[in-house]
């Protein structure tokens, strides 16, 4: 189907509307009639006039999302021109990101272990961390050549930065009442601590 750009306008309210009914319900009362009430469409069908089903649907909502953040995310990494900062930035903007959008995170949250491939195939939390823990450890790879880090195993360590990232996420989709804006700071400092050079082994 060509996309015009009323095709792309109804994709982006449709999708809209699905992240802010599954950000409140659930994914299980996420049907495609909520959706549509929500979005003031006239019809479902409108819905699947766009997406081929649910999946599609879900599947074009983390596209979105993770496009919105490496959006916001990549300027300020590609602006420090250390490893050092290039981690910090990755940090800050990824845990600000989680902070000022609750209802695109809990979505993704929500949605993440019902996601499935268009070869109808399920998605793992480990398969979708891949990219985001390759690149860190490139980042981590790289501030060690440079001296800026200490040596250890930059997969593992890219694993646990990403895994306090994740922590953050659980904790948006929860309503917890762990202050972000604190945890951000404590993040970081932590994972400075934990990677520079002279740092303990």
């Amino acid at each position: 189907m060509a996309r015009t750009f009323t095709t792309e306008a109804r994709r982006t309210q449709i999708v809209r509307a699905a992240i802010e009914t599954i950000a409140e319900v659930g994914y299980a009362k996420a049907s495609f009639a909520r959706i549509t009430e929500r979005a003031g469409l006239s019809s479902p069908r409108l819905i699947s006039y766009h997406f081929a089903d649910k999946d599609d649907l879900l599947r074009q909502i983390v596209l979105e999302v993770f496009g919105a953040a490496s959006e916001e995310m990549t300027p300020r990494i590609d602006a420090e021109p250390t490893m050092t900062g290039k981690l910090r930035a990755y940090l800050e903007s990824n845990l600000r990101f989680l902070r000022e959008h609750p209802a695109e995170i809990t979505a993704l949250t929500e949605i993440g272990p019902h996601l499935r491939t268009a070869d109808g195939e399920g998605y793992t939390s480990v398969g979708s961390q891949d990219h985001s823990v390759a690149g860190l450890a490139e980042i981590l790879a790289e501030g060690q050549r440079s001296g800026e880090f200490r040596d250890f195993d930059t997969r593992s360590m890219a694993v646990l930065i990403r895994a306090s990232v994740d922590a953050a996420a659980q904790r948006v989709r929860d309503g917890s009442d762990v202050d972000l804006e604190l945890y951000q700071r404590e993040v970081v400092t932590a994972i400075d601590l934990a990677v520079r050079a002279g740092a303990p082994a």
